[in-house]
């Protein structure tokens, strides 16, 4: 597949060659287990500062805390009133009430048990973790979780610039861990074969090769599909800056240096004793066309339409990422 270089004078969208799904070449060989699995060793070999995706950064407010369990640990997220995000451990030190249902005062957590009011000079038994709001996402550094040697910032993909970009977040979880999230990532060869409602003539044309590869990258040209045969071709590369995230990033076509960064947080284990993942999912896209302006200005409605579609795709993932963990577990995976 071509991917032409849009000018901005000209309708991005393409009548893309009519292919059956079952007529479709199919992919098998090209996705190798040898070259996902190494993609997948190098990136999980990558140093993340003990940094992990908490939340979207619109979910962290300033008037009502925020909680999740990340790598089995209870945390809660707050922000003070100058817009700095906190976050601590999400039981209070008094009895253990869960302060994600408590309320924040004046840039203080109380809990609403017996009103301990918690600020970010923590408390006996009680401290806060360092925490970091990238403009899209909250991280969080568990370090005794993480168990690597700490670094101050996490590591965060360069994305286009916030003044002219659209953010969307989506996020879901699965019975998985988080490498199964990032194989699923690393292997474009699925996408026309698995979301053919999203994807037309998907095509590998660059996999890493040896092992130090530079760039350690997957390149693909893919047909994003509006309606019917039309869509939008473009080129796009697939990479992982850090174990816990895999970054597809446009580099030809409409589109270009948008970014659709997958991360992959640990919860914890259900009752059952499976392990769950979090998949957050940040859309930041960019366009050179004038309309691009008034997408941004109506960005409130168009947000939804982005994670809806990234739901859609993350339901399909989510099952292959579950099925990966399964036959991992019980000792049948053929990669």
């Amino acid at each position: 597949m071509t991917t032409p270089d849009p000018r901005p004078g000209r309708i991005p969208l393409h009548r893309l060659p009519a292919t059956r799904w079952n007529a479709q070449e199919p992919t098998w060989r090209g996705a190798s287990p040898a070259v996902i699995g190494a993609a997948l060793k190098r990136a999980l070999a990558r140093p993340s500062g003990n940094w992990f995706v908490l939340a979207a950064s619109e979910q962290v407010r300033a008037d009502r805390p925020f909680g999740r369990v990340v790598a089995g640990t209870e945390l809660v997220a707050w922000r003070t009133p100058d817009g700095t995000v906190h976050a601590g451990p999400g039981a209070c030190p008094h009895l253990g009430a869960p302060l994600c249902r408590g309320a924040v005062d004046e840039g203080r957590l109380v809990c609403r048990w017996h009103g301990l009011s918690l600020g970010t000079d923590g408390f006996p038994g009680w401290s806060p973790y360092p925490a970091h709001d990238d403009g899209v996402l909250v991280w969080v550094r568990l370090d005794r979780e993480g168990g690597e040697e700490p670094l101050a910032e996490p590591v965060v993909p360069e994305r286009p610039r916030a003044g002219a970009a659209i953010a969307a977040v989506e996020s879901l979880a699965g019975r998985c861990e988080p490498e199964d999230v990032i194989a699923n990532r690393l292997d474009p060869w699925h996408g026309s074969w698995f979301h053919p409602y999203s994807f037309l003539g998907l095509e590998v044309v660059e996999v890493p090769e040896g092992p130090d590869p530079e760039p350690d990258r997957m390149v693909v040209d893919v047909g994003f599909k509006v309606a019917g045969r039309w869509g939008v071709p473009v080129r796009a590369e697939f990479a992982c800056p850090e174990p816990r995230t895999v970054l597809m990033r446009i580099i030809e076509g409409e589109g270009k240096g948008s970014v659709v960064e997958t991360h992959a947080t640990p919860l914890g284990v259900d009752r059952d004793g499976v392990p769950r993942t979090a998949v957050i999912e940040a859309t930041v896209a960019v366009s050179d066309r004038p309309g691009f302006a008034l997408a941004r200005r109506l960005s409130a409605a168009v947000r939804p339409l982005v994670r809806t579609a990234a739901r859609r795709l993350w339901r399909d993932d989510l099952a292959y990422a579950e099925r990966r963990y399964l036959l991992r577990a019980s000792g049948r995976w053929p990669g």
